[in-house]
């Protein structure tokens, strides 16, 4: 009974970090921005989703993110499912880092209304594509990049997105080797061993794309640190 009251006490009280039993934490309650630094003019919360908006009136004049401020994972397994609107471009920000003013460099899952990027690893601020969907790629210690197998055909790929509604993507970083899975289909895996490029801990953030108004949201954010 005590024990129950105790941690009814700490959720009321802010203090107790929802934790499940399989030793994944939630980093959005759904509700508020708590642990999330976006600029306020593009993101708030919006059906239960972190929502990032840009307009013909109110255009970012740069790439913007939203920063989870709550530590810089190194080894770990992110889930998010998301979903973009009929135009522009977004991403998932992991192992990244803070330029300032709402400014993420590092690695990307990305994601794009019309579907050509989605499944991607892309390096915002830094090496650019570092896999396109569908493939298995090392990147060597003077920092080229080499295909050396497949991870999905393209219309298997295809089949699994879901233009318009919600999408999950299952991340995983572990050591110098990164994998993304786009709707239970792995979509590229990637070791880089190239130590000047990559790095092994940092932020994690989602993107709200310069360009067209565009409107992306994100929920059911949960890390596992490994």
């Amino acid at each position: 009974m005590m024990k129950h009251l105790i941690i009814s006490t700490l959720w009321a009280l802010g203090l107790f970090t929802a934790q499940a039993e399989d030793g994944f934490k939630h980093l959005f309650d759904g509700k508020t921005l708590e642990g999330w630094d976006g600029n306020p003019a593009f993101w708030s919360v919006q059906d239960g989703a972190i929502t990032g908006i840009t307009t013909k009136e109110k255009p970012t004049k740069g790439n913007t993110f939203c920063i989870w401020r709550g530590g810089e994972p190194g080894d770990f397994e992110l889930h998010v499912t998301f979903r973009i609107g009929d135009a522009g471009n977004s991403g998932v920000q992991f192992r990244s880092k803070d330029k300032g003013n709402w400014v993420i460099a590092g690695y990307q899952a990305d994601f794009d209304a019309g579907g050509k990027w989605i499944g991607t690893l892309y390096e915002e601020k830094g090496r650019g594509v570092l896999a396109k969907r569908g493939n298995k790629v090392t990147v060597s210690v003077d920092g080229k990049k080499q295909n050396t197998g497949k991870t999905a055909a393209e219309d298997e790929i295809q089949k699994v997105i879901k233009k318009g509604d919600w999408n999950h993507y299952v991340i995983k970083a572990k050591g110098n080797h990164l994998t993304q899975t786009l709707n239970g289909v792995l979509t590229v895996d990637v070791t880089d061993d190239h130590e000047k490029g990559r790095a092994m801990k940092g932020l994690i953030a989602l993107q709200l794309h310069a360009g067209p108004p565009m409107k992306v949201q994100f929920k059911d954010i949960k890390l596992k640190e490994l």
